[in-house]
């Protein structure tokens, strides 16, 4: 099987859900600005070399749906020959897609393939717009659709995750992405188009243009007390609060990949190869525990150990679920998310996988790490881990 080898991954900034800077700006624009600028930032790519763009969407509809790949692709000027695919498994949707492309660089069937994300919040809340349980099967399976804050709580109880730790932890997300923000450490982040409506004197809304240069949800100020004075949001006796709790985020990421020959015919310097990648499944009430058991089953299937790996991005859904998987694997915290995680930079669903992947790469590349992990939990009880080599 040929190597697939990703040459661009970008992400635009995340922004907060309703309140931030991408409040009025559409999914399909967030998608298409970031299709074009990996088109744009490698080197002799033309979007008509391009065979296919696989796109992680969590709720695909309303403004997302009907395909956005394949809308996108069209209204991003790629030609029409370019086919598009919209890839759905929740929280790994966007390292899905990037998985998918890859294996049809890997197996022969494309020489260039864009994976990537898109999740608008804002325009698709949590859930859907309409979500319709299964009447009879909700009796047998109640904890499929389990609220995935009340995950977060049955982790922290059944696992003695304690609330301090969970703030604590939520604190530093927060100071290492301040940090990594003045810094100007997010060399994957592309400042980004948004659009906003204001209100003019004669009462109408004019629609006027501005950029987006950072994630809009990090919080400098947070402090360890500030935290300790939230209530618990999913159970009264909780310790899971918004403030240790993922941000719901607007965003959007794309990677580029090619076969080994269109690299060396288009005179591209790869950054990395997609190695392997794996989910696998757990209890539905406890979905966050997911990385315990995707990464051992990542690095079994690669043939490497723990020691290995010089850098992880974990998703932070929640503080609790993050902590328990990081302690349970015995993974050395300053190997983890080492610019913040979700609870500070957002967690835009399906763009998330593909938003991690452009984060740890570039993460890897600074610090000349060769082997580097991302994995998340996945809503319904399930976990996934990608494992990536940094090219010479």
């Amino acid at each position: 099987m040929r190597d697939a080898y990703i040459v661009t991954s970008l992400r635009t900034p995340g922004c907060r859900r309703a309140k931030g800077s991408f409040k009025d700006t559409r999914p399909e624009d967030l998608l298409g600005f970031i299709l074009n600028a990996a088109v744009e930032r490698t080197p002799n790519l033309e979007k008509k070399f391009v065979d296919d763009v696989m796109i992680g969407c969590s709720f695909p509809e309303a403004e997302q749906g009907l395909n956005i790949a394949r809308l996108v692709t069209q209204i991003a000027g790629f030609p029409v020959e370019v086919s598009g695919a919209t890839v759905n498994r929740f929280c790994s949707s966007g390292i899905e897609a990037i998985a998918l492309a890859s294996l049809r660089v890997m197996a022969g069937w494309s020489e260039i393939v864009i994976g990537g994300g898109i999740e608008s919040m804002t325009y698709v809340p949590m859930g859907g717009n309409m979500p319709r349980p299964h009447p009879e099967h909700t009796k047998k399976h109640p904890d499929l659709y389990t609220s995935m804050g009340i995950t977060a709580e049955n982790v922290a109880k059944r696992y003695k995750i304690s609330r301090e730790d969970q703030d604590a932890f939520a604190f530093q997300s927060h100071a290492k992405a301040a940090e990594a923000t003045a810094k100007k450490l997010f060399t994957e982040l592309v400042p980004t188009p948004a659009a906003k409506f204001v209100l003019q004197k004669d009462g109408a809304y004019k629609k006027e243009a501005f950029t987006v240069e950072y994630d809009d949800g990090i919080r400098a100020d947070t402090t360890v007390e500030g935290l300790a004075k939230l209530r618990p949001v999913f159970a009264a006796d909780g310790s899971v609060t918004a403030g240790n709790s993922s941000q719901t985020t607007d965003g959007a990421a794309a990677t580029v990949i090619m076969s080994e020959a269109k690299v060396k015919e288009l005179g591209v310097k790869p950054v990395a190869k997609l190695k392997y990648y794996t989910t696998v499944g757990c209890q539905p009430d406890e979905m966050g525990v997911g990385p315990r058991y995707a990464i051992p089953k990542l690095l079994d299937i690669a043939g490497m150990k723990l020691a290995d790996i010089g850098l992880f991005e974990i998703n932070e859904a929640f503080a609790s679920q993050a902590i328990y998987c990081v302690r349970e694997l015995g993974i050395d915290m300053s190997k983890v998310n080492i610019h913040g995680g979700a609870i500070a930079l957002g967690h835009p669903l399906g763009c998330t996988g593909a938003k991690l992947c452009a984060t740890l790469l570039a993460n890897m590349r600074e610090r000349g790490v060769k082997y580097g992990v991302e994995s998340m939990c996945i809503g319904g009880g399930m976990g996934a881990a990608a494992l990536f080599e940094l090219c010479d």
